[in-house]
């Protein structure tokens, strides 16, 4: 056959394509992968890409396996997976090791959106739930069935801050051979690693301060190489792999987490206590004030009062018109539904996370109309402290 000389167009692109995979010339700043799909010439090669190299997004991509081993390192796990969200690691990993028939017993003080999936979707599947407090290690031991094969709970919960024991319980778990799953979103690996606590499992939202911009959503799972095997292919076919897009912006942040994290825990502390001593607020939740009812606790977990968390929780009168002009006075607190970002946000989970539970029950678990919850930022903390205080005073007028 004659010898073909390729067009300038398709030279251009095969040019192109010799870049594919890692073999590139150590970027200062690791690249983003926009591609569906890497490309063979050879059933050699394409033996090769599924033993050890990249083939489709879906089931592997260069960012996202970077970014699972930052957080990898940062858990102290063996391996971790990287999701579309928080809730897509949550749900996936559930989907994954568990079976119609089995057992979880689970926090009550946790996210609205987990407790759908606890409460609702979950049964749909065959899969039962109880909801206790854990707030005493007594209520965990007697909800334990015969098939109790998972025990989950929030580091600190949300919105109220309470805590787990995440020793004691991982003890529980183990003599009954159940995972512990931990959800380590508000408190971070910066703060406490739950996997050298006992814990089996630790998810992370990591849309929230592990991100810290604001930018960019995933989630992840971090375990065991077997625990993680065994999720990996649950994964694919639920189609909740994260986006090669959110893990690139991911990684670049991480670069300033423990910059920002520390910040943002160190703030939230002084400001709990110069909130604490407001004669217009009736309640701060956060692990370092003395008042905290686990703050014994919370030094058992933490290193020290201003490493704990960026989130607080505080109650103010319950007077709509009196907490909207609250709101319009505060200059660097606003309203977003998310956290963990550079800037301080409230949100009123009566109005959103748990609209939807009767009155009775919210206060229950410490949920008051008068109740903010709060991500701290890296504002000045003076600052903070001055601005809520002058905004506080509307409750007096």
């Amino acid at each position: 056959m004659e010898e073909r000389k390729f067009s300038e167009a398709s030279e251009l692109l095969y040019k192109g394509r010799k870049v594919r995979g890692m073999d590139f010339n150590k970027p200062e700043n690791f690249p983003l992968f926009t591609t569906s799909a890497f490309t063979m010439n050879s059933l050699t090669e394409v033996k090769e890409a599924y033993r050890s190299k990249f083939t489709y997004i879906r089931t592997s991509n260069p960012n996202r396996d970077a970014l699972g081993e930052m957080v990898t390192f940062l858990e102290g796990g063996e391996k971790s997976l990287i999701f579309s969200s928080g809730m897509g690691a949550i749900s996936t990993t559930i989907f994954a090791l568990l079976k119609p028939g089995d057992h979880i017993v689970c926090n009550r003080n946790i996210y609205g959106e987990t407790f759908d999936v606890m409460n609702i979707l979950l049964k749909k599947f065959g899969v039962e739930s109880d909801l206790v407090n854990f707030d005493d290690n007594e209520n965990i031991k007697k909800a334990i069935k015969p098939n109790t094969k998972m025990i989950y709970s929030e580091v600190c919960a949300n919105p109220t801050m309470n805590l787990v024991d995440i020793p004691a319980v991982a003890e529980m778990a183990h003599k009954i051979g159940a995972y512990l799953m931990i959800d380590n979103t508000f408190t971070t690996p910066i703060s406490i690693k739950p996997i050298k606590l006992g814990a089996d499992i630790v998810i992370n939202s990591l849309t929230k301060f592990m991100n810290g911009h604001s930018d960019a959503i995933a989630g992840s799972i971090t375990s065991t190489a077997a625990i993680i095997d065994a999720i990996h292919p649950i994964r694919m076919l639920t189609g909740t792999p994260g986006d090669p897009h959110a893990a690139y912006a991911m990684m670049k942040s991480f670069g300033t987490m423990d910059l920002r994290v520390k910040r943002q825990m160190s703030n939230a502390a002084k400001l709990a206590k110069a909130l604490e001593q407001n004669k217009y607020v009736s309640k701060v939740n956060h692990p370092s004030l003395d008042s905290f009812p686990q703050h014994e606790l919370a030094l058992k977990l933490f290193r020290s009062n201003e490493e704990m968390s960026g989130m607080m929780s505080f109650i103010v009168p319950e007077d709509e018109k009196k907490i909207d002009e609250f709101m319009l006075k505060l200059h660097f607190a606003h309203y977003a539904m998310t956290l963990g970002g550079l800037r301080t946000t409230l949100v009123h989970p009566v109005t959103s996370s748990h609209s939807h539970m009767p009155d009775p029950d919210r206060r229950a678990m410490g949920i008051t109309p008068g109740l903010f919850r709060m991500s701290v930022g890296i504002e000045d903390v003076d600052d903070l402290i001055y601005d809520f205080n002058q905004a506080l005073e509307v409750f007096g007028s």
